[in-house]
């Protein structure tokens, strides 16, 4: 039997200390640190710096998306401390290629995050094959935002086909414990938490409350 998923803390803050307070509280029960889109859009790599300096055991996702200069991008991001990068699936090949060059450089990994009315099997075998590890699937936070909160059959399709290709399959989207058992059975690899334990009043219990339930719906 698979492995229970990890539990990935999204840091999606607008300043570093609303983003270190939080997960100084969560790191024990998180498995891997992501520096959200917004933080290093606002703080920049020193986001990524910051966090590995203070976590330097800990897996680190920079979500910088990247869509174009995947090269150069990427090598900031490793040169920062990241262990994985995002890319955008609208991204080039030949950017795609370009980040997975920088990555086995640095040792590190590449993500792609599939937008919500985009996938296209043939392109995601060919994102594996040039080496990509990792694959989102998510649900939006416009979709979110417009009160749709299920997740759909063809989402958990999506999941059992990423992972039979070998990627390992995060999912995401105001994941909360209540949305877990809809997985059960399915090769989740990383849950990802934003919101729900950066916002909550108490990080460390949420954090601890989402755990047990990843291990109670994949023991």
């Amino acid at each position: 039997m698979s492995p229970a998923p990890g539990l990935q803390i999204a840091l999606d803050t607008f300043d570093l200390p609303s983003a270190l307070g939080p997960l100084q509280k969560a790191a024990p029960h998180v498995d891997v640190i992501e520096c959200g889109t917004i933080l290093v859009l606002a703080e920049g790599f020193h986001a990524v710096r910051a966090v590995r300096a203070l976590f330097p055991d800990k897996e680190i996702l920079a979500d910088v998306r990247i869509a174009e200069a995947g090269s150069k991008i990427a090598r900031m991001a490793f040169e920062a401390g990241a262990s994985l990068v995002s890319c955008v699936a609208g991204a080039s090949m030949a950017t795609i290629e370009q980040v997975c060059a920088g990555a086995a450089e640095f040792d590190g990994e590449v993500q792609v995050e599939l937008a919500d009315e985009w996938y296209d099997a043939d392109r995601a075998r060919a994102w594996r094959q040039a080496g990509v590890q990792h694959v989102i699937v998510k649900r939006s936070r416009d979709r979110e935002a417009a009160g749709n909160l299920s997740w759909k059959p063809e989402d958990l399709g999506r999941v059992d086909e990423l992972a039979g290709m070998g990627f390992t399959v995060t999912i995401t989207g105001g994941v909360t414990p209540t949305d877990l058992p809809a997985f059960a059975g399915h090769p989740v690899g990383i849950v990802i938490a934003g919101r729900s334990i950066v916002a909550a009043a108490d990080p460390a219990a949420a954090a601890a409350e989402l755990k047990r339930a990843i291990e109670e719906v994949w023991p």
